[in-house]
């Protein structure tokens, strides 16, 4: 093979030699706490190493089947180095206590994932402060950054509300300022972005989604830069972070089959977002890929394809009862959290709770709506019959 392997061949093989593994396709799956040492020595060896990669020294600290899962995803990103860690909240708050102390300041974009918010509001008992900013904005952030800021964080698209980030704005601006920035990087995976390309620092990922595919892990990653990683690893050491053997050799599987899912999830979720477009009842559809929203331009240049998870706007006036009836109509989305499993889904989501005052006044009820690999027009007659439900209520 000359040049570089596509992304499709390193979803296959990355993390893994079959010569290593007595000729088997995939690695074993090591359940493990104590390690023997074979000696004294050894055992002195292994203490002089703080971040604990050189050799096996305890289950905690890793065992093959982990470092399989972060070899591959760190080759897919395009790190230095991965970390698992037990969920995708724990790989951000992780991530986040490596780089901030008493009286730092650190950004976080509005649009984040709530138990990010929850989290980030509660370092106020830690003496750091957290700010919220607009995840529209792009080197004006600049105008944000103090001499105690450490940490930008982003998620591009928003949680929710689905708002494209101008990543290469942000990061180089916060490189000048040597400020870390850190990216959620759940919706599109490396399949379709990889934002350590366009600046970014350290990248986490809730693998509970997309990355195992199939709802049947909870899993969570953090990919460092070089310069980052040594924090990030030592801090996840401190904390006791570690995941389970069964969940990141589900985390190893899912990502054989990543590219394949993420360009099926793609061509279902565009599909019926373009059809929900077209139907009475629906304000507006949240989906960077769809031309003419808000975050389309940034979508097309920075990312290769889309999630199967966006947002879908009602028109203003129906109650609670009657948003209730429309879900309670379905049969093929079920009603539950989570995403990026083969199964569709769907949630209400209320943004004025927990965003900035104004951010989301005048709008309609607003649904998540994941796309899963059930047949689109199935999917499509599931949503007009619950569609047609609520018309009926906000007429009666």
């Amino acid at each position: 093979m000359t040049g570089e392997p596509s992304m499709d061949t390193r979803f296959v093989h990355a993390g893994s030699d079959p010569r290593q593994q007595h000729g088997y396709v995939n690695p074993p799956i090591h359940r493990a706490s104590t390690v023997l040492y074979e000696n004294v020595a050894a055992m002195d060896a292994s203490q002089a190493d703080p971040l604990k990669r050189r050799m096996p020294v305890y289950g905690r600290f890793g065992t093959p089947t982990g470092r399989a899962f972060e070899t591959a995803l760190t080759e897919l990103e395009g790190g230095h180095a991965a970390i698992a860690t037990c969920s995708g909240l724990a790989a951000i708050t992780t991530a986040i206590l490596s780089f901030v102390r008493a009286g730092d300041h650190i950004l976080v974009s509005d649009s984040v994932y709530l138990p990010t918010r929850k989290f980030c509001n509660s370092l106020a008992d830690l003496g750091v402060e957290t700010e919220y900013y607009d995840p529209c904005a792009d080197k004006s952030i600049e105008e944000l950054i103090r001499p105690t800021t450490r940490l930008v964080c982003l998620e591009s698209p928003g949680s929710t509300t689905f708002e494209v980030q101008d990543v290469p704005a942000v990061t180089s601006v916060c490189r000048t300022h040597d400020v870390v920035t850190l990216i959620d990087n759940t919706w599109a995976t490396p399949a379709f972005h990889r934002p350590l390309e366009l600046g970014a620092d350290v990248v986490v990922h809730s693998a509970t989604k997309y990355l195992t595919g199939h709802a049947d892990s909870i899993l969570g990653a953090i990919v460092c830069s070089e310069d980052t990683y040594p924090a990030v690893r030592a801090t996840a050491i401190r904390l006791g972070q570690c995941a389970g053997a069964d969940d990141v050799y589900l985390g190893l599987r899912g990502l054989r089959t990543l590219g394949v899912r993420m360009r099926e999830h793609h061509h279902q979720a565009v599909g019926l977002a373009s059809w929900l477009r077209e139907q009475e009842g629906v304000r507006a559809v949240l989906h960077p890929a769809l031309p003419g929203d808000p975050g389309h331009e940034l979508w097309c240049r920075d990312f290769t394809g889309a999630a199967g998870l966006f947002g879908l706007e009602l028109e203003p006036g129906p109650g609670k009862p009657a948003v209730d009836a429309l879900l309670g109509e379905l049969r093929l989305f079920g009603l539950g959290h989570s995403y990026g499993g083969y199964e569709s889904l769907i949630v209400p989501a209320d943004p004025v709770t927990h965003r900035l005052p104004g951010t989301w006044t005048g709008r309609g009820p607003l649904l998540r709506v994941h796309t899963g690999f059930e047949a689109l027009n199935d999917l499509k007659e599931d949503l007009a019959r619950g569609l047609a439900t609520l018309s009926a209520h906000t007429r009666s």
